[in-house]
């Protein structure tokens, strides 16, 4: 009569499942070699970490100051927009001392204001410094506004240059 093995189990193996299986579920994990990676391993890896991110670091910090460079100019070119609004209903732009906050509430005196102009605040620029505004400008009919950069200083190179309404 033949043997049925039907509810026999070898020592180690799992329910029905080939040996080559039951080893892996038994909770035996070590490699072929058995061993774990040892630390010079874990070195190199750390070291070609390292060497990518000081190779790679640089080239994306020069990114985000070009766009903090952009976010600046779509801001003051939102600005002048805004001002070209103010404009056709009052007849002039907002003095110096009203500035931009003129897009946002109406001035003491004013008529035709027909705002708010801008549906958010006036945002500082990337660099968390204020807008300068002047009217009457130096640069013709318009207003000038100006981003000092990351100084927050007038003039400069680089990051630190500044970014204005009469330039593009």
């Amino acid at each position: 009569m033949p043997t049925s093995s039907v509810g026999k189990t070898n020592v180690g193996q799992v329910g029905n499942l080939p040996p080559i299986v039951n080893r892996h579920v038994s909770g035996s994990r070590k490699t072929k070699s058995g061993r774990g990676v040892t630390l010079i391993e874990m070195m190199v890896v750390v070291m070609i970490i390292a060497l990518f991110a000081a190779i790679v670091g640089p080239e994306l910090y020069k990114k985000l100051d070009w766009s903090k460079g952009k976010a600046a100019r779509v801001q003051i070119s939102t600005f002048d927009g805004a001002l070209g609004q103010y404009r056709l209903a009052t007849g002039t732009f907002p003095t110096t001392e009203q500035g931009l906050q003129a897009l946002r509430t109406a001035p003491q005196g004013v008529t035709g204001w027909e705002g708010p102009y801008l549906k958010l605040d006036i945002p500082l620029d990337p660099w968390k410094h204020p807008y300068v505004y002047k009217f009457p400008g130096e640069h013709g009919d318009e207003p000038d506004i100006i981003s000092y950069g990351a100084d927050g200083q007038p003039g400069g190179d680089g990051i630190n240059a500044d970014i204005v309404s009469w330039k593009n």
